[in-house]
């Protein structure tokens, strides 16, 4: 998320976003320091707190930095994305399977402590990754090798028929069809600007299976192909233009909902818990433990926050309305923010339409 407006940049210190790190400090004219975005310290006055584009102009400016949060080192946050992208790349260049231990060992960390850091950082777990990363290594193969069993085996699969099953999940059509270019289901999609950044919308024939948003529209494109290789920008008709519009308005207007037609693939206890979610009516909440408890299973919480991170259609299944037991916000993978601005949008809405006239 751009944190361009000063307004933008209150907000991100008032909620200690972490993820704003990197891109301002705010120093506070009372105490002459100037702070990290996430900093820890006892928020101050909005009217003693001025913005800087970096340390160095802060410092320009005649204030000193924080020694609670230390602006002028490596954040925590940047630390964790070095460490991060260094197991992206060993995942990456592996044929084989890594197991999580093995990463956990590189770390220096434990293999919980890696999980979690792992999927805050890239959005999926390092198996997921793992299985990404096999589906660009068998896209390669594919078109090198002498037969699809070669090009299964040089990415990294097996020869079992779940393996099998797994490659074409990943690929969106069978490993034969992809090589001959003839994909069984076609996915199209589009770009589009809204108040929150880019939404990017793709479609089959059967319906949406994939709504994400970002700032950084060739970011997303990447995204969605790393899921469907195949994916093609939207035909210029007016059926697909008409279900982009009505994405971006459940966006702008989240009361309103959008009954789209999705084609979203997940397991069945996924799917369970994305039905839930959809029951949620706008501006209201839940805990994961209610979820839980409501799908008949109270022990399955972490599971019931995987799947809201599994989520890939964002907004039409709406896992920003999912908050912790404490009410607080986490895990919302387009960004916290985000997460905040479209409840609260929906709760100023909620309030208008019951407000006596």
């Amino acid at each position: 998320m751009a944190f361009r407006s000063n307004e933008k940049r209150w907000s991100a210190v008032c909620a200690r976003l972490a993820e704003a790190d990197g891109h301002f400090v705010f120093a506070v004219k009372t105490t002459g320091v100037f702070c990290r975005p996430s900093c820890g310290a006892r928020r101050p006055s909005r009217a003693n707190v001025a913005f800087f584009e970096s340390p160095d102009a802060a410092q320009r400016a005649g204030f000193r930095a924080c020694k609670r949060c230390k602006p002028l080192e490596t954040s925590l946050a940047a630390r964790r994305q070095e460490w991060v992208l260094r197991l992206c790349r060993r995942i990456e260049a592996g044929a084989s399977p890594t197991s999580l231990a093995e990463l956990a060992g590189e770390a220096g960390l434990s293999p919980f402590h890696v999980q979690r850091t792992f999927k805050a950082v890239t959005g999926v777990t390092p198996r997921q990754y793992a299985g990404l990363a096999r589906a660009k290594r068998l896209q390669a193969a594919l078109g090198a090798e002498a037969t699809v069993t070669d090009a299964l085996y040089a990415a990294g699969y097996g020869s079992s028929s779940r393996l099998y099953a797994e490659s074409t999940a990943r690929l969106g059509t069978t490993p034969r069809r992809f090589r001959e270019g003839r994909p069984e289901t076609a996915v199209h999609y589009a770009l589009a600007a809204c108040s929150l950044g880019q939404v990017l919308v793709a479609a089959t024939h059967r319906g949406v299976c994939w709504v994400t948003l970002g700032d950084d529209g060739a970011a997303l494109v990447t995204a969605l192909r790393a899921r469907f290789p195949l994916a093609a920008p939207g035909r210029r008709d007016a059926a697909f233009a008409k279900v982009v519009r009505r994405v971006v308005g459940a966006i702008e207007t989240p009361s309103a909902g959008a009954a789209l037609p999705l084609d979203v693939q997940g397991t069945a206890f996924q799917q369970r818990v994305w039905r839930a979610i959809s029951q949620i009516p706008p501006g209201e909440t839940r805990s994961y433990l209610e979820l839980a408890t409501a799908l008949g299973a109270p022990q399955s919480v972490r599971a019931v926050a995987q799947a809201c991170g599994a989520n890939p259609t964002a907004v039409l299944v709406p896992c920003h309305r999912v908050v912790r037991s404490d009410g607080a916000l986490s895990g919302y993978r387009w960004g916290v923010a985000r997460k905040a601005q479209l409840l609260a949008r929906e709760r100023s809405q909620q309030r208008r339409a019951t407000a006596p006239r």
